[in-house]
């Protein structure tokens, strides 16, 4: 594993806990010298999770939408920005350039970038590892509903644990480490 793509929202949320997370993330990829693909704006978690990577040595790579560009919202301190023309390249760009996903607490945004990518595991169109950062319960609610699906027969029963689900960074990565290793 070379790379995580986080996907996570262009705002903080209420609880601070969030911004904390994502800066817990950033230092734990750079940390483990894994390289941040995530969508390259200077705002929210985006901001926050980029920023630590970045004071932490880490590999950042940012993939931002021409819109963003033009609205300024794109991380100026970013060695590497590639700038796309819509979000399906960006979904695409950063899927090629990642070796796993992770969602940090974020809106429809976050949730249909990280979906889209457990979808093309569940194809078979990759095999890289995808999880939840769970902060304080964020994503506890839709856990409970994807075992729902599971249970009513819409997620297959092997699908159902294609998400990796932790509280704690690091512990999110070691479980990916050892999807990898199977």
């Amino acid at each position: 594993m070379k790379r995580v793509c986080v996907f996570c929202g262009s705002s903080l949320g209420r609880n601070p806990v969030y911004a904390e997370a994502a800066k817990q993330l950033g230092n734990a990829l750079a940390n483990r010298n894994l390289g941040l693909v995530y969508g390259g704006a200077n705002i929210g978690m985006m901001g926050e999770l980029a920023n630590a990577a970045i004071n932490a040595g880490g590999e950042v790579i940012g993939v931002v939408p021409t819109i963003f560009v033009e609205k300024e919202l794109a991380h100026a301190a970013l060695s590497d920005l590639r700038i796309v023309d819509s979000m399906h390249e960006r979904k695409a760009l950063m899927a090629e350039l990642s070796d796993a996903f992770i969602a940090l607490p974020g809106g429809f945004g976050t949730l249909d970038e990280f979906f889209e990518m457990v979808t093309w595991t569940q194809l078979g169109l990759h095999h890289k590892p995808c999880g939840v950062l769970n902060v304080c319960g964020y994503y506890s609610k839709l856990t409970d509903f994807l075992d729902y699906a599971v249970s009513e027969g819409f997620i297959k029963p092997r699908h159902g644990s294609l998400i990796q689900i932790d509280e704690n960074p690091e512990a999110l990565l070691k479980k990916f480490d050892n999807v990898m290793s199977h």
